[in-house]
């Protein structure tokens, strides 16, 4: 995946899937929105209008490893996504370990709001920023990355 274009990071969860957006030009990772996961699966509307809009050259699913390293319930739907994802777009996914990403997200807005820059009832964007974390570690170290085939 390239490291100079614009790529979508996702947090996936049981009922919402946080997204960012991040570019190897840019100052980071900016968390973007939140995507609501029905019974039938993710609003994938959601998420082909944020595709259209960010026209991304990859995207970037991350790995909900336990912290030893080890499998949870939720990894297996963040892998599925990550295929699916690599289905719908043909663009490349890879996954990349998000092992303490929402510790780290609610330090961060724990921050903001601290500084005036958050207020409480932006706590549910909490998954966007998280979203946001995955995205700047892959900048970081993409070649840590899985790529999804």
């Amino acid at each position: 995946m390239k490291l100079d274009g614009t790529v979508l990071g996702f947090d996936v969860g049981a009922r919402r899937i946080g997204v960012a957006v991040g570019s190897a030009f840019g100052t980071g990772a900016r968390a973007l929105a939140v995507v609501d996961v029905h019974p039938a699966g993710p609003d994938w509307a959601a998420i082909d209008r944020l595709r259209s809009e960010w026209s991304p050259d990859g995207l970037v699913v991350g790995d909900p490893l336990t912290l030893d390293g080890g499998d949870q319930p939720i990894r297996k739907r963040a892998h599925a996504f990550a295929r699916e994802l690599r289905m719908r777009y043909k663009l490349p996914v890879v996954l990349v370990d998000e092992r303490s990403s929402s510790v780290e997200a609610a330090q961060r807005f724990a921050v903001d709001r601290a500084q005036g820059r958050k207020r409480k009832r932006d706590a549910a964007a909490l998954d966007a920023v998280a979203a946001a974390v995955i995205v700047e570690r892959w900048l970081a170290a993409p070649q840590d990355a899985t790529h999804v085939e």
